[in-house]
């Protein structure tokens, strides 16, 4: 009987340790990932302010070269007035 009783809380003290290992792993498995995922989230959110900027020139290029075409335009008509003198 006292076999049984020692093999008993033997196996309770086990178990409490397993339990207790387990957890700790659980809540350092728990933290990495939610480190990990904040530091994708700053790495996604860097990335779309970069597309956001690339937009934002890609419009003022576009506005730029429109302008560059009339100067163009204008330049070309004054020079064409010059040669008619």
């Amino acid at each position: 009987m006292e076999t049984i009783i020692s093999a008993c809380i033997s196996a309770g003290v086990t178990l409490v340790i397993c339990l207790l290992n387990n957890h700790g792993q659980q809540e350092k498995t728990r933290a990495l990932m939610e480190y990990k995922l904040d530091e994708l989230t700053k790495r996604v959110d860097e990335h779309n302010h970069v597309v956001e900027r690339t937009y934002s020139i890609e419009r003022e290029l576009s506005i730029q070269k429109e302008q560059i075409k009339v100067a163009n335009h204008r330049l070309e008509d004054l020079e064409g007035i010059e040669h008619e003198h």
